[in-house]
């Protein structure tokens, strides 16, 4: 058998239900490029001034610390920081060009950098919905249902820090049934909540359970992950320098992502909103870099436009896919691996949401992303998390994997044989050409229905949204949690008991 036959194998889940087997991605395409180096240059230059004569707005007292004792210019009364080019350029160049994460299940980790590319799932929203149940604020049985079926999915590689906000917990120790519901139901990398330096110090040290390894060896070989978002224009919260130093200090990956949205929170123009996403990309990449030289990061971008009738987010627009064409080429000008995402606007599960969402992933593969976030499940612009969503992007990842695999072009795929056999005007069904690769020989999706419409139609005329429905309801009903064994399940109970007391000790 070919290797390429050899891949395809293993494409059905114990559900019977037709997946691609978990494998590393690699882009092997050339990203596209649609800025000239000057261009480049020009926004890097911008992005810079935008740091020494404006600065930053940083509410977190740490933060400001970090930045004067490393020569920034402080005004304390305005929480204004300063940067000249040269201390920027020196730090930026501290972070690693690559880096892996590593997960529970040591099959599972991920490469970040270089042509290697990752595929997050959701993070993040408040509410969820299914189509028989509706929109509604997230729970966490909600949440445990979704990583159960994020954790179905091979192609889903990396769980987002949390599917879904748990709204009927208590949210001074949420943070901690999340973790627990993600490190037991998962083996694959999961992310941390990032606003705050104890929801961070809880996860690094559920991290050390489950792995079994101090804070020195996590800190050589990284498990956590976090978004930092600034609060564009120019702003730094508390809460989210805290965490970035936290994750930092501990040797932890960080993926700073500036919430620019063109003619809203940046200028109007593409240009504007890239070189201030830009400087405050830069801005949190340093003060990792003060934190701790060498900790790990990676630029986040997330420019799009909003809609200038009404202010709403727009998502999967041309200007986004521009957007992260440019964002790839400044985030290898500075050899920092990049992430994107799949967005869209649409509020329900229907056409709209998938071509959206198709626009965002293109762009991004396209533009040479190394992490997709919110790759599968995100709805509403990111407000809802939807479980045929979640369906439906696996489909388009799946089918995104595949388009990266290089097709062979030898002696026995050319088919002269088979050519010369069949003659004019025959069909190429029953050679052993065919015969020899018909089960291997083209992708089986997931979720489309490639049948006719009387076919179709008389088995129920399902459109793609309620056949999602009935797989991922297949795939949690087929979910089998991961082992753990007992001693590590019942350190990580204490701990998160632990834990609770403590914090309602301290209110």
């Amino acid at each position: 058998m070919t290797a390429e036959g050899v891949r395809r194998r293993g494409r059905r889940a114990p559900t019977g239900l037709p997946q691609l087997a978990w494998r590393s991605i690699v882009n092997p395409y050339r990203p596209v490029e649609i800025l000239s180096p000057d261009q480049v240059e020009a926004i890097h230059r911008a992005s810079l001034r935008i740091l020494r004569e404006i600065g930053v707005e940083v509410l977190g007292d740490r933060a400001l610390d970090l930045f004067a004792a490393a020569g920034a210019d402080v005004d304390r009364t305005r929480r204004n920081i300063r940067l000249d080019d040269g201390l920027v350029e020196t730090l930026v160049g501290l972070a690693p060009a690559e880096f892996i994460v590593h997960a529970r299940n040591p099959a599972r980790d991920l490469f970040l950098g270089g042509n290697h590319l990752v595929f997050g799932a959701v993070g993040g929203p408040a509410f969820v919905t299914d189509l028989d149940r509706g929109r509604r604020p997230g729970n966490i049985a909600d949440f445990c249902d979704y990583v159960r079926v994020i954790g179905a999915l091979d192609i889903v590689q990396q769980e987002g820090g949390g599917p879904l906000e748990p709204t009927d917990l208590p949210v001074p120790t949420r943070h901690l049934d999340m973790y627990q519901a993600l490190a037991t139901l998962l083996d694959k990398s999961w992310q941390s909540l990032g606003a705050g330096r104890m929801v961070v110090d809880d996860a690094i040290e559920v991290h050390c359970l489950i792995r079994g390894i101090d804070r020195d060896e996590l800190a050589r070989s990284p498990s956590v992950m976090t978004i930092i978002n600034s609060n564009s224009p120019l702003r730094l919260d508390g809460p989210m320098s805290d965490g970035l130093i936290e994750m930092a200090i501990h040797g932890q990956p960080v993926v700073a992502t500036p919430f620019t949205l063109a003619g809203a929170m940046t200028p109007v123009s593409l240009a504007g909103a890239l070189a201030q996403q830009n400087a405050e990309a830069l801005f949190m990449v340093a003060l990792s870099q003060i934190a701790r030289p060498g900790a790990p990061m990676i630029y986040g971008g997330f420019t799009s436009n909003v809609d200038m009738r009404t202010g709403s987010p727009a998502f999967g627009t041309p200007e986004y896919v521009k957007a992260a064409f440019a964002t790839g080429q400044l985030a290898r000008r500075y050899r920092l691996p990049w992430r994107s995402s799949n967005a869209t606007a649409s509020s329900v599960v229907d056409a709209q949401a998938a071509y959206e969402s198709e626009m965002s992933v293109w762009g991004s593969i396209l533009g040479g992303v190394n992490l997709l976030y919110q790759g599968a499940g995100w709805l509403e612009g990111g407000l809802t998390a939807s479980f045929e969503k979640l369906i439906v992007d696996a489909e388009i990842l799946q089918m995104m994997a595949e388009v990266l695999v290089p097709f062979q072009v030898d002696e026995a795929s050319l088919g002269f044989d088979s050519i010369a056999e069949v003659g004019a005007g025959g069909h190429f069904f029953g050679t052993a050409h065919t015969l020899e690769r018909y089960e291997t020989a083209f992708y089986r999706p997931l979720l489309s229905d490639w049948r006719n419409f009387e076919t179709w139609h008389e088995d129920g005329a399902r459109t793609a949204t309620e056949r999602a429905n009935r797989i991922w309801k297949q795939l949690l009903a087929d979910a089998v949690e991961p082992p753990m064994d007992p001693p590590v399940r019942a350190a990580l109970d204490a701990f998160v008991t632990r834990r609770k007391k403590e914090i309602a000790a301290a209110m």
